[in-house]
């Protein structure tokens, strides 16, 4: 997929870093700064997003914005969409005079015409896979925000199954919230896993523990790029059982050990001596209380001369605003959904819990895939 710069979601690959790794510029969004009128018109957009959201999605799924695209700069009228669609031209019209007055249509003399705001929607990968995660996954859930807010517990949850969080259904979520779920994560993740391969594998690790393996993608690299590397995938035994079969559709699974663990059961240590510790969009999921443990026995179960290597979606070191608008607005999926005490945290908050816990930033390194940020903790 290609982004524009001025559409992309791609982070800033930019040197100049603060002597705490965070990155040397703030973020600032460009509607903070309107004023009078103009304020106010964006303060209704978000009193009306949600009605905007469902509008523009139906528009997209159900074909519209495809017709209108096919009919080109002539544009097309809500009769002549009405021949070619299962909707009303009554229907039609409330559709599109949502879309129109969120600038993804444009009307002439009564036919609407597509704007590049609705080329997005119709064409963009990016676009598309955020849309259905937040129809699929969080939609529903998020209605429960401000109890869960209250509680730090993911109440609404309850909308796709019933798991105390989200981590111990993942691999049975009902459809569709099971493609959209992985679709967007893998679409972040999966993106910067071929650029962080060689920093990972500089030292040459013999040992390298996986900390999160998910399905097992990041262990399949890994063992396909270092023929004598050995993995020990750490995760919950449901996730553990999809890595294995990842690994074994490969022919892979000799140089892999699996090790079922609560990541919460802060009285279980991890396996030692490892020379390298990856752990992928997986802090992410957890409390900065339960980082914080999980830096710890991190830190125990280094080799000496090893490497932490924190490979996450920091909003603080994107270059683009959309990119940190992006990441800021997945926070409240982690509340309401996933953990209810998680979020998508600044790189200082990471950097100085791992600190607190034995372990010093060697190295970091932004720009990689997406949104992505490498860094890379050594002893203290």
């Amino acid at each position: 997929m290609h982004l524009e710069p001025s559409a992309s979601a791609a982070p800033r690959s930019d040197p100049e870093r603060t002597p705490e790794g965070g990155a040397a510029h703030s973020v600032e969004f460009e509607p903070a700064r309107l004023r009078g009128l103009a304020a106010r018109y964006e303060a209704q957009k978000i009193a009306f997003a949600p009605v905007v959201f469902q509008c523009v999605r139906v528009a997209w799924k159900s074909g519209l914005l495809a017709l209108i695209d096919a009919a080109g700069k002539t544009g097309a009228s809500v009769e002549e969409l009405a021949t070619h669609s299962k909707l009303s031209a009554y229907a039609i019209g409330v559709v599109l005079e949502s879309a129109l007055s969120a600038g993804v249509l444009r009307r002439i003399d009564g036919r609407y015409v597509l704007t590049r705001v609705g080329d997005n929607v119709l064409h963009d990968e990016l676009t598309q896979i955020n849309i259905d995660y937040v129809h699929d996954v969080c939609y529903q859930g998020l209605f429960a925000l401000d109890a869960c807010l209250r509680e730090e517990k993911p109440l609404g949850l309850k909308t796709l199954g019933d798991w105390p969080t989200l981590y111990e259904g993942l691999s049975v979520l009902p459809e569709p919230a099971r493609t959209s779920w992985f679709a967007f994560d893998h679409h972040y993740s999966d993106s910067a896993f071929g650029a962080a391969l060689p920093h990972v594998f500089a030292r040459r690790p013999r040992t390298l523990m996986d900390i999160g393996a998910n399905t097992g993608k990041w262990a399949l690299q890994c063992l396909r790029h270092d023929p004598a590397v050995r993995l020990t995938l750490l995760d919950l035994p449901i996730q553990l059982e999809r890595a294995h079969a990842t690994l074994t559709a490969a022919g892979l699974e000799a140089r892999a050990a699996l090790h079922p663990i609560d990541l919460l059961d802060f009285a279980h240590d991890f396996p030692a001596g490892a020379d390298a510790i990856w752990m992928s969009q997986f802090l992410t999921c957890f409390s900065i209380e339960a980082v914080g443990q999980i830096f710890r026995r991190t830190a125990a179960a280094l080799a000496d001369g090893g490497t932490v290597w924190v490979l996450d979606t920091f909003w603080d070191r994107q270059r683009y605003e959309i990119a940190s608008y992006c990441l800021i607005n997945t926070s409240p999926y982690f509340t309401a959904i996933a953990s209810g005490n998680s979020k998508m945290y600044e790189s200082s908050a990471i950097i100085d819990c791992a600190a607190a816990h034995g372990l010093r930033l060697r190295e970091s390194h932004d720009g990689l895939g997406i949104s992505h940020s490498l860094l890379g903790f050594e002893h203290a």
